[in-house]
């Protein structure tokens, strides 16, 4: 192997590893799979990341980049009684939340109202420029949706990764939303600082590491060359997503594939513009405006990316938090458990409405 193709392979490696997957290709047979004595997939007739919304727009961002939202509404028809927010991490897209925009809209007590977006340089969002690549820009974008799409009513923000760090971003700008408007936050395997004190090297988390520098310059110049050269991976590259993304248990070949799907449509160069800010990332103080809401941190126990510690450190932060350790999952528990998490958030949504129902009621008595 050639060096630049060296510095491209380790570059797209090290992209993987900070999002919980490897870059590479997904080109594996079911044939290969059976003979390995792998079980039936589970959801090998499950329509993974293809879910239709209700309604598709688009909202710009104070910087003018456009951040492509989809709206799903009550599954009844009813009116809905909160709307919940689904923030995806870091070189994935909405469709992370499969699970989720399938069986919210389901409950009826309360009615929930689904908004889903793509962060910027992501997923069908607009490219933003590097120098807006920051974790700051992303509570600012999320402020914009929230904006255009919740403009009345109770809002619950649920963030994966990058997505729950945007939501500190945005408590830290504006936490009278949160005093205001926004009734619960989920904080699923994430961080509220210090990545590379536990998962990932904080090395690989600076422009100043050589290997990810050389491959952010190769990106800007030979963007094509690069982004063939990432897909030279195959089935090794499919068991390293496979390893990083998820837990121990035996893990469904359509998840993985549908991880690979997400991480194969994020260019290297996004890859290397978010580095720094993951690595910069200290909100806990930001999350002293959480302490009005109803608060849910949840993780995998088996997560690599963002270990169970990380949300121990905010349960630490905000006493008041209902902490939830997800057996044997990985940093996807949003899709590996999918059950148990999306139980979980339909719980936090009715203690958010109960609550909001309770002060309403004693407000009125004091009247």
């Amino acid at each position: 192997m050639r060096p630049w193709q060296a510095v491209a392979w380790a570059g797209g490696v090290v992209g993987a590893a900070v999002t919980g997957a490897a870059v590479g290709a997904v080109a594996h047979s079911a044939r290969l799979a059976t003979r390995r004595g792998e079980p039936v997939d589970e959801y090998a007739d499950e329509e993974l990341g293809r879910l239709k919304p209700d309604r598709h727009s688009t909202v710009a961002a104070d910087d003018g980049v456009p951040l492509a939202v989809q709206e799903v509404k009550p599954a009844d028809g009813g009116h809905a009684d909160v709307t919940v927010v689904l923030v995806h991490g870091y070189a994935l897209d909405s469709r992370c939340w499969h699970f989720q925009h399938r069986d919210l809209p389901k409950l009826t007590d309360p009615r929930v109202r689904v908004v889903l977006f793509d962060q910027r340089s992501h997923g069908r969002s607009g490219h933003s420029s590097r120098r807006n690549s920051t974790i700051d820009q992303l509570g600012r974008d999320l402020d914009a949706v929230l904006r255009a799409t919740a403009r009345r009513g109770p809002v619950v923000l649920v963030g994966h990764s990058m997505g729950g760090m945007a939501i500190m971003a945005l408590a830290e700008q504006q936490p009278k939303l949160f005093r205001d408007r926004v009734r619960a936050v989920a904080l699923v395997s994430t961080s509220a600082g210090q990545i590379g004190s536990s998962g990932l090297p904080r090395t690989w988390l600076s422009r100043r590491n050589p290997v990810t520098r050389g491959l952010g310059v190769l990106a800007g110049l030979q963007p094509d060359l690069v982004e063939r050269v990432r897909h030279v991976g195959g089935q090794v590259s499919w068991n390293i997503v496979r390893s990083l993304s998820f837990g121990g248990r035996q893990v469904s070949r359509s998840l993985v594939d549908l991880m690979n799907d997400m991480i194969n449509a994020t260019t290297v160069e996004v890859v290397t513009d978010f580095l720094e800010t993951l690595g910069e990332h200290d909100r806990r103080t930001a999350l002293a405006a959480l302490k009005h809401c109803e608060v849910l941190v949840i993780s995998g126990d088996a997560d690599r990316m963002t270990p169970f510690r990380h949300s121990e450190v905010i349960a630490e932060e905000l006493p008041d938090a209902e902490l939830v350790r997800v057996p044997e999952a990985g940093h996807m528990a949003m899709l590996e458990r999918h059950e148990l998490v999306t139980a979980q958030l339909a719980a936090l949504v009715r203690r958010a409405m109960a609550r909001s129902a309770g002060g309403e009621q004693e407000a009125i008595g004091k009247t």
